[in-house]
């Protein structure tokens, strides 16, 4: 049998019900290496406290749920394993820059109107009868944007970005690398209509370039990559747009 050792878990608690601030719990939990933090939190809800609330499905880092702070840095719990914080306290919080729900869940109201702002869908460039047969691509036009194509909506990147934090109406960079992923798809003809999006005072132009975003994905989207080559897009379309009122 594998080796058991103890480590102290601080997760933060709170309830709008009954909280006037959150606060600090702690549990002393037995755990093995193979035992990630996710599993922990698991053994809090399931033999210590049945009221710790946290947002979780596959356990497999692909439906990106369970997104939160581990001693002030972004990651997923399950991706995440409690010997890399061994003897502890792990501190757990829920993600930096959201309302908090309860406990270690918040609010994402904000990026799913953000996302939704995006376009995050195929507005086919050329409509083609369902007797056509399908849209064709080839495998380099795939490459151009499948990268993006991996985020999974984790938010990590959001509890990175110190832009985000200084000011919530800005895009970021989730939503911005799914704009890219349907900008950049040959099958897609709705980039203009994104391109307003990224335009707007409060699109892409907000970023300064600290880079975090991409650093803590888990998937190795690279959103600093899409708001580089969204800003480069649309400085690119302004200059096109001055150029044709001097004609």
């Amino acid at each position: 049998m594998p080796d058991t050792r103890t480590i102290v878990l601080e997760v933060m608690r709170y309830d709008g019900a009954h909280d006037a601030e959150p606060r600090f719990q702690s549990y002393e939990i037995p755990f093995t290496d193979d035992m990630s933090v996710l599993q922990g939190l698991q053994h809090v809800k399931d033999h210590v406290d049945g009221t710790l609330t946290y947002r979780w499905s596959c356990r497999m880092a692909i439906c990106g749920s369970c997104g939160m702070m581990l001693d002030g840095e972004p990651k997923l719990a399950c991706r995440s394993f409690l010997r890399d914080f061994a003897p502890g306290p792990l501190r757990i919080e829920p993600l930096e820059h959201f309302p908090i729900e309860r406990d270690l869940v918040v609010d994402i109201g904000d990026f799913v109107e953000k996302l939704a702002r995006v376009k995050p869908w195929i507005e086919p460039r050329v409509a083609r009868a369902l007797e056509d047969g399908p849209y064709i691509q080839a495998p380099a036009e795939l490459d151009r944007f499948e990268s993006f194509s991996h985020c999974i909506n984790c938010l990590l990147c959001y509890a990175a970005c110190p832009q985000y934090g200084h000011d919530p109406g800005f895009l970021g960079p989730a939503a911005t690398a799914m704009l890219q992923r349907y900008n950049l798809d040959s099958r897609d003809g709705a980039a203009k209509e994104r391109m307003e999006v990224a335009h707007s005072e409060e699109g892409v132009w907000s970023c300064t370039a600290v880079g975090y975003c991409s650093e803590v994905c888990p998937k190795a989207v690279d959103p600093a990559n899409a708001v580089n080559r969204t800003k480069t897009e649309s400085a690119v379309d302004w200059f096109t747009r001055f150029l044709r009122r001097g004609d």
